[in-house]
């Protein structure tokens, strides 16, 4: 097609598009198309800003490797992390879901723990933390025999300190002992950074409990529970705090009556974590 106007320019495009073979991707790349020709006339994209924004991917390229995912970094700062991991749960983005983003941390071989033990492997600062948790299908039965990852964040730590993995039980439980999470900023030191930066928003993800739990026949569950006290609770830079995932982290001022080690204070959660139905197919982790 002779392009005579700026407008033959998309219609040409699209035109290229639907000649796509498979039916999945010749859906999204006419989709891709229209908006993105769309976008482009809204602003009205300079050609200088064309350039620095081709430049912006490279960079962002360049920036992910083996221990950094720039490109995951930025999707969750621009929210398009949490949307699809919303509009792929909870039947389709209409109901609540227990699912969540997986961070970049995840690590497949957790050392195995008994249920009830202690993560906490290093000197660790905080509050002891005392989680009661059970895995459930969509009606509330208990689902026994699921493997159960757990890991959350600690300013300094040693390899595999607040770690573990675990199974449930019959009745679809598991617990353990570790500290209270902390929140912590995600790397500032490339494009995202400065995109932060530009609209004087913080970096800082809330406190949070990491799982990832796997059993055949159900999609695997991967959660983050939030911690209602973080006083970045409701502008998470990631954008991934959904009311589901906020926990009732309950604080005692009294000793602990099973663990005599364990002074005042200290916290504990009952949480629910809720399967659907699926493939049981474990995701590749961000970063090695």
């Amino acid at each position: 097609m002779i392009i005579e106007r700026q407008q033959d320019v998309t219609v040409a495009a699209e035109t290229v598009m639907q000649r796509t073979s498979d039916p999945r991707l010749r859906e999204i790349m006419v989709s891709l198309v229209k908006h993105l020709h769309g976008f482009v006339r809204d602003v009205r994209l300079t050609e200088a800003e064309f350039r620095e924004a081709a430049a912006i991917v490279a960079e962002l390229g360049k920036l992910s490797t083996d221990t950094h995912n720039e490109v995951i970094l930025m999707a969750g700062s621009l929210g398009v992390s949490s949307l699809v991991c919303l509009l792929n749960n909870g039947d389709q983005g209409n109901t609540e879901t227990a699912q969540s983003l997986l961070g970049p941390f995840w690590r497949l071989h957790s050392p195995r723990v008994e249920n009830g033990g202690c993560i906490v492997r290093s000197d660790t600062p905080g509050a002891p933390l005392f989680v009661s948790a059970r895995v459930v299908d969509g009606a509330g039965n208990p689902i026994a025999g699921a493997e159960v990852g757990i890991w959350h964040a600690s300013p300094d730590q040693a390899e595999m300190n607040l770690r573990g993995k675990f199974t449930s039980d019959a009745d679809g439980r598991f617990g353990f002992r570790s500290v209270m999470m902390v929140g912590y900023p995600i790397p500032t030191d490339g494009v995202v950074g400065r995109l932060l930066q530009a609209q004087g928003r913080h970096p800082y993800r809330p406190a949070h409990l990491h799982a990832l739990i796997f059993k055949p026949g159900f999609k695997v569950l991967i959660s983050q529970v939030y911690d209602p006290a973080d006083p970045h609770i409701d502008s998470d830079v990631q954008f991934g705090v959904t009311r589901a995932l906020i926990g009732n982290f309950v604080r005692h001022d009294e000793r602990h009556p099973t663990a005599p080690d364990v002074g005042s204070p200290w916290y504990s959660l009952d949480y629910v974590y809720r399967m659907e139905a699926g493939e049981a197919v474990l995701p590749r982790a961000p970063i090695k």
